[in-house]
């Protein structure tokens, strides 16, 4: 399996690639830097939106790991993933985005979302939208194999890596102990997981730790 990540500096990303390694895929690492913060030995610098279809050419898998915070930057989440999408369009190559919490419903009718709450906080909304948008604009597309991976509520940078998750889909789902919680390192491994089996093409599916 040959696997390439985009904006690959990126602390998700990092983690992702490191749990593709040691399962033995190859990876190759797509970053804006200079430096190579990843366990990728194959690095290239290169800006996500200066990827072409060139560079992304023969790849089982794309991991698009693009995260900005700053209200300048919050639209390249669209633009990124859109970019993404216009290579890999007509092709065999899945695309694996990671996503937000924000989006996801808290109701069965999927009208209200976990941004929607009054206890949201302020702070984060402007990346709720902006990955929320940036979900829409993906459904659109049936010409490529996109699969959006939503983390739970409390992404943990340096949380436990367990080893177990709850696989969910696209309802805020807690676990037995009411919990919506999930560290990068476990996130990594529902996110290689879905890389190695392939199960959800072109929807959104989230994880919880267990």
């Amino acid at each position: 399996m040959k696997i390439a990540v985009a904006a690959a500096n990126g602390r998700v990303a990092q983690k992702v690639i490191k749990e593709a390694l040691d399962r033995g895929f190859e990876v190759k690492a797509f970053g804006r830097g200079s430096e190579n913060k990843t366990a990728a030995a194959d690095y290239v610098q290169k800006d996500i939106m200066d990827l072409t279809k060139e560079d992304l050419a023969g790849f089982d898998v794309v991991v698009d790991g693009f995260g900005a915070w700053t209200d300048e930057e919050l639209p390249m989440h669209i633009k990124t993933s859109q970019h993404l999408c216009d290579i890999l369009s007509g092709t065999d190559t899945r695309l694996l985005i990671v996503g937000g919490a924000g989006s996801l419903y808290v109701n069965p009718e999927h009208t209200v979302q976990v941004k929607d709450g009054a206890d949201f906080p302020a702070m984060f909304l402007p990346l709720a939208n902006a990955q929320g948008q940036e979900l829409e604009e993906l459904r659109k597309r049936d010409d490529v194999k996109w699969t959006f991976i939503s983390p739970a509520g409390d992404f943990q940078a340096d949380g436990e890596r367990t080893g177990k998750y709850i696989l969910a889909g696209e309802e805020l789902t807690l676990n037995s102990k009411g919990e919506s919680i999930i560290s990068y390192a476990d996130y990594a491994i529902a996110m290689v997981d879905e890389i190695e089996n392939g199960d959800h093409i072109s929807q959104r599916i989230s994880v919880v730790r267990e």
